[in-house]
């Protein structure tokens, strides 16, 4: 995981000393005053409340060069867990995971996203109620709530903004219906937006430009700029499936308008476009079967939706300057095909200085992606310097 940096002026709350512990480094005593420049009785009134907590726990005792050796303190990720859920239009699955992100248990269903929120929030608590007891946890233990869903969202409300494809969602209170039954800190936000922060966290350590495409039913990026997530003034950043495509002109999006990335590119399209009255195609996933067989048409298909995001994500690295796009979503199961026609426009179209160390890859977090993000999301809530002084009550 990405972990916050902690400042100066915030180590010297309980709350930003334990930033320190969240790379699992075991550290004494000794050691946390030399690094904050706390004295030793503030460090150890420190380290009392974070054991009182359960956030960290004394460990094996460090070697010592004379004397008695000092106990070393270490984060204890299992004190507490997180939820993870990704829904998409046609999936759900929640994770629980511990305060490092690792997954522990989960479940998932085919789920159809325009069924409505009270259905989704109601198997997301249910789910989350039948996982936890297996693991030794209830409710009461859950830190906090990340999840994914596949429309734009007003990050800081946590609620879906007028979403194409979410009849019934438009500005419904997600975190509120969630706090009903699990008093946690709750985080809600674009599926691409999880999935890039997943990414990221879990497959490129010291990347800090990346785009992340997500090729499924939609299309949509996350962007990631300087090490941080690029939301937009509205949360709509990304939002690259409903860029014009010119030789799409004509051809109808499900947006409403025309000549939409989308319109030819999703999986969707790829369905539509390569069914026939013997056969018919719904989903993305049966796209990607059709290509695994070797079926020439779908393989033809597949490889020219991947120039034709080449096309829109050649102004996005002449815009933005990655060091990698990621290629994620269902349609990435046939990443030889899509990622290949990707990479044939860019790199013949963008300048040589943008694309010298650009890297264009297919998803390394593959179907995990969303479930990492999403715990980012609740772990880097829950464990807030601000949150953990509060709960302290200093």
């Amino acid at each position: 995981m990405i972990l916050p940096p902690a400042s100066s002026a915030s180590l010297s709350t309980a709350g930003g000393l334990l930033q320190l512990f969240r790379d699992g480094e075991p550290r004494t005593r000794a050691k946390l005053a030399q690094v904050t420049g706390l004295s030793r009785p503030t460090v150890a009134q420190r380290i009392d409340q974070l054991i009182e907590l359960g956030l960290i726990a004394p460990v094996a005792d460090a070697a010592s060069t004379g004397g008695r050796p000092s106990a070393q303190i270490a984060f204890n990720p299992r004190a507490r867990v997180v939820l993870a859920a990704d829904l998409g239009a046609l999936h759900a699955r929640i994770a629980v995971t511990d305060l490092h992100g690792e997954l522990l248990a989960e479940a998932s269903e085919p789920r159809e996203i325009a069924s409505g929120p009270e259905d989704a929030i109601a198997w997301i608590l249910d789910s989350a109620e039948a996982l936890l007891p297996g693991l030794g946890y209830d409710v009461s233990h859950v830190a906090g709530v990340g999840i994914g869903v596949p429309g734009p969202v007003e990050f800081s409300t946590g609620r879906p903004i007028n979403p194409p494809i979410m009849p019934g969602w438009d500005r419904f209170d997600i975190p509120s219906a969630i706090r009903a039954r699990i008093n946690a800190p709750v985080l809600v936000d674009n599926d691409v937006n999880i999935m890039a922060l997943g990414e990221l966290s879990s497959s490129w350590a010291g990347v800090t430009d990346l785009i992340f495409v997500k090729v499924a039913s939609g299309i949509g990026a996350g962007i990631i700029s300087g090490g941080s997530l690029r939301r937009g003034a509205n949360g709509a950043a990304g939002d690259i499936g409903h860029i014009a495509l010119a030789r799409a002109a004509d051809t109808p999006c499900p947006c409403g308008n025309r000549g939409c990335l989308e319109a030819v590119a999703s999986g969707r399209a790829l369905a539509a476009a390569l069914s026939t009255p013997e056969r018919q195609l719904h989903r993305p996933s049966e796209v990607v079967a059709l290509a695994k067989a070797g079926d020439v048409g779908a393989i033809q298909r597949i490889r020219q939706a991947g120039r034709d995001v080449g096309e829109v994500l050649t102004a996005c690295v002449s815009v933005m300057n990655p060091s990698a796009i990621v290629i994620g979503g269902t349609m990435a199961q046939a990443a030889e095909h899509l990622v290949a026609g990707v990479r044939e426009v860019v790199y013949a179209r963008s300048i040589p200085l943008s694309t010298e160390h650009l890297t264009i890859a297919p998803s390394r977090a593959a179907g995990n992606a969303a479930i990492y993000g999403a715990a980012q999301l609740a772990i880097d809530a829950a464990l807030a310097p601000d949150r953990i002084t509060a709960a302290l009550g200093s």
